[in-house]
């Protein structure tokens, strides 16, 4: 967990005011500043966000209480506590840059397994959606309860392969595999042209795949 010194040095490395910093990480200026200074024990949950918000615009956190600018090209998140923070990095990106996600996944229920908590990404897309910053949201599964809130679903007819996933999002291609040694294992990598490839991929895909039967209980 992250302490009150990286905090300020992260802030001051990303020439952030802790108005800024209050403003993505949705607390309020009095308590960062409380936090930075030591006057407060911040709950885990709390240091858990920030450290959420500095990972997702690139800083990196290092033993004793050491950071730095990650390469923003590429971003690993590996096992089941840093999923979380995949989904987070997922929100955090749509949220600043807005568009459509295509997500290709052989068995949808490894995605609710592995989140603590699939009710608050559940409502973090589904708020974007409704705002219009996501301009669609499109899931094309092997296997699933296709029952929708936000998303548009599809079941792939071919035969289900390896337990793997991927997300197109903005500007990013996430790749999931969920048999690593440690799953699930992602890796994002920020790369435009990457992120078209595998759209005109799922595109192809889209267009041969079945309009599933829809269940009456949702999960998205």
């Amino acid at each position: 967990m992250i302490n009150a010194e990286q905090i300020r040095a992260a802030r001051a490395l990303l020439d952030w005011s802790t108005a800024e910093l209050a403003k993505q990480a949705g607390l309020t200026v009095n308590g960062i500043n409380k936090i930075e200074r030591g006057h407060v024990q911040a709950q885990r949950e709390t240091m858990g966000r920030l450290e959420e918000v500095f990972e997702s615009v690139g800083i990196e956190f290092l033993p004793g209480s050491g950071l730095r600018k990650k390469n923003k090209s590429v971003e690993i998140f590996e096992g089941p506590d840093r999923f979380d923070h995949f989904s987070t990095f997922i929100y955090d990106h749509m949220n600043r840059y807005g568009g459509d996600v295509c997500v290709s996944v052989v068995d949808e229920s490894l995605l609710f397994k592995y989140r603590k908590d699939p009710a608050v990404h559940r409502k973090r897309m589904k708020d974007l959606c409704e705002r219009g910053v996501i301009k669609s949201y499109r899931i094309l599964a092997n296997q699933s309860e296709f029952a929708p809130t936000y998303a548009t679903y599809k079941k792939n007819p071919g035969p289900a392969l390896s337990p793997t996933a991927f997300y197109a999002f903005g500007d990013c291609i996430a790749l999931i595999s969920f048999v690593h040694s440690s799953p699930p294992y992602v890796v994002v990598l920020q790369s435009a042209p990457l992120a078209n490839a595998y759209r005109q991929a799922f595109e192809i895909a889209w267009a041969a795949a079945e309009d599933p039967p829809l269940l009456s209980r949702g999960k998205s």
